[in-house]
């Protein structure tokens, strides 16, 4: 396994949390963002992991991106670059083949937000405050706050979270369906453990399923998305998978899936 400075990795029972460290408020400079780059494309086409949770070390998510970086780009080819690699390394997370989790234990502003959004669930904190800032800095959002956000909590409520700059607490970010769960501060990892042991334990060929539909799919006319849908669905009738889970139902029993 490679070694990071700013990663933390461990797997447990194919299920693999990735820590961003980069104290004290674990920002997403572009040593960070490199690092992330690489640990993306370490997992392969067929990552050995089914599920990857990502929280922050310490009690921070990801507060945003370096400020002193962005202080320092001299015009617009420099901004294009750093924004285009934090575009760049959310996309792959956002497209790997496996379901991804963010465990958001603290505060997660700015690029930590945007690097949520990538993921395909999220469970905060309740004390965590979250939001797109960029604008109180007379910036915006680069890392795709204004492209995920408002597919996420629709047009009107991102503009009007970008616009302002204003963070949401814990509450209100679940109200809106910008997270999926909210628990206390104490049981973020333990509840996204659970959730991703659950997830685990299906088949890989139909979660593979379930998310290359929703991803293509949505992006489609509702026509397109259900003719991709059901070519999917016909692929998985030839899985070893699908027989057993008919089986073990019959049976009332678990299913005892192998991935194939």
């Amino acid at each position: 396994m490679a070694e990071y400075q700013f990663l933390g990795v461990s797997t447990e029972e194919k299920i693999c949390t990735l820590t961003i460290s980069n104290p004290p408020a674990n920002l997403l400079s572009k040593a960070v963002l490199t690092e992330l780059d690489g640990f993306l494309d370490g997992l392969g086409p067929v990552p050995e992991p089914k599920v990857l949770i990502l929280t922050g070390a310490g009690t921070f998510f990801i507060v945003g991106a370096d400020i002193k970086e962005i202080s320092e780009l001299k015009n617009s080819a420099q901004g294009t670059e750093a924004a285009t690699l934090g575009q760049r390394v959310f996309n792959k997370l956002e497209n790997l083949p496996i379901p991804t989790i963010a465990a958001i234990n603290g505060h997660c502003l700015g690029g930590g937000n945007e690097m949520a959004m990538s993921c395909s669930i999220r469970i905060a904190s309740d004390r965590a405050r979250i939001g797109q800032p960029e604008i109180n800095l007379g910036i915006m959002p680069g890392f795709g706050g204004t492209q995920r956000l408002a597919r996420i909590v629709g047009k009107a409520k991102a503009l009007e979270l970008n616009l302002t700059g204003e963070m949401l607490n814990a509450k209100e970010a679940f109200e809106i369906g910008l997270v999926n769960r909210l628990v206390p501060e104490a049981e973020v990892m333990k509840q996204a453990m659970g959730l991703a042991k659950k997830i685990a334990s299906k088949s890989r060929p139909a979660v593979e399923g379930i998310l290359k539909a929703t991803r293509e799919g949505l992006g489609r006319p509702l026509e397109e998305g259900l003719k991709l849908e059901a070519a999917l669905f016909g692929q998985l009738c030839e899985t070893s998978d699908m027989r057993e889970g008919l089986k073990s139902f019959l049976e009332k029993r678990q299913p005892k899936f192998q991935d194939r």
